[in-house]
């Protein structure tokens, strides 16, 4: 089987990406063929595009963990879906046997791949993926909003409630409000009543980031980050900080923690090499905690929230696949809020 894809066969800059036909044959045992409709964007593509140290691809290799669509074909003993399905793709594989994976922890599989990254992901008309990556779609969200979903509400929710377990005695400074992951772990604070603090890059997205319930709002490029936290918390500073953005930001962040307060990372996309001051660590007994992805039981349990509408998925971009570098150079230059996804069909 052939099929039409957005897909890249070097690293570089947006123009890599090319439109061909590639092969995708049929599923295999227990795999399912998804129809996809929409395919939204991480700052994942622009890494694996650029390049990443130690992850090998298969040429042509397709972007993309985000996805959502219908069920097209199930290869031989795939259970729990039907043709013609409207489900959303857990982007995370993982054995499925190891001691992390039969314990529900299966993004600490030693074999765990995200599709798109080290896997070929969703820039193209179908994918196939394990029986065991499908949830069913909410009946309430068409296939654009859906794909704005899946990794950054696992990020969110692991960091939130896993790492941080974040209640409503805490104030939490969450990074870049206008992120796929800081817009919805505003919405995982604010459901268990914590306060929160958020960043953003100009004025036109204040509102919108109140929009999504936040309660204080900083202009990091005009504002002293740490600064106005410890002046909006009587100068004791935040009890946690979600940190997505690592570099100098991360270096803030812990200026901005509260003594005995934990800092969750979940990625660096302003630089993978901050300068951390010790002291701030040890004497002020501030925990730092890494976190990647979440478990399939952690979107499984997200999905009755979007169902009913306390998760809402937050959109600022939609292109055609086959504007994908136009796509790719609306991320980088950091104006979009919220999510940009790619509609296949």
């Amino acid at each position: 089987m052939r099929m039409e894809a957005m897909v890249l066969e070097r690293h570089g800059g947006p123009e890599v990406l090319e439109r061909k036909t590639v092969e995708i044959g049929e599923p295999g045992p227990r795999e399912v063929r998804v129809r996809i409709h929409a395919v939204a964007m991480n700052h994942m593509d622009l890494w694996v595009r650029r390049g990443l140290p130690n992850v090998k691809h298969e040429y042509p290799h397709r972007l993309g963990c985000d996805i959502v669509g219908e069920v097209d074909a199930l290869g031989p003993g795939a259970r729990g879906a039907s043709v013609g399905d409207r489900v959303m793709v857990q982007p995370g594989l993982s054995c499925g046997v190891c001691a992390a994976c039969v314990d529900g922890r299966d993004n600490l599989c030693k074999q765990y791949r995200i599709l798109g990254e080290n896997a070929q992901g969703g820039y193209g008309e179908y994918i196939h993926v394990p029986d065991t990556n499908l949830l069913p779609l909410p009946a309430n969200l068409d296939f654009v909003h859906a794909a704005a979903l899946p990794l950054c509400t696992l990020t969110a929710w692991q960091a939130i409630y896993g790492k941080a377990q974040v209640g409503p005695q805490h104030t939490v400074l969450v990074q870049a409000a206008g992120s796929g992951v800081g817009s919805i772990a505003i919405q995982l604070c604010k459901l268990v009543g914590a306060r929160v603090i958020t960043t953003v890059g100009s004025a036109d997205k204040v509102e919108p980031a109140r929009a999504l319930g936040a309660d204080e709002v900083i202009l990091y490029r005009e504002q002293d980050l740490a600064k106005e936290c410890k002046r909006m918390t009587g100068g004791r500073g935040v009890d946690v900080v979600l940190d997505h953005v690592g570099g100098e930001v991360f270096e803030a962040s812990l200026r901005a923690c509260a003594w005995g307060g934990k800092i969750v990372t979940v990625g660096a996309t302003a630089g993978f090499l901050p300068k951390i001051d010790l002291r701030h660590v040890f004497f002020r007994q501030i925990e730092i905690l890494g976190s990647t992805m979440g478990s399939k039981g952690d979107l499984a349990a997200a999905v009755p929230l979007m169902a009913d509408g306390r998760i809402k998925p937050v959109v600022g971009l939609v292109l055609p696949l086959w504007e994908a570098r136009k796509a790719h150079e609306s991320l980088e230059a950091r104006k979009v809020f919220g999510k940009v996804v790619l509609q296949v069909r």
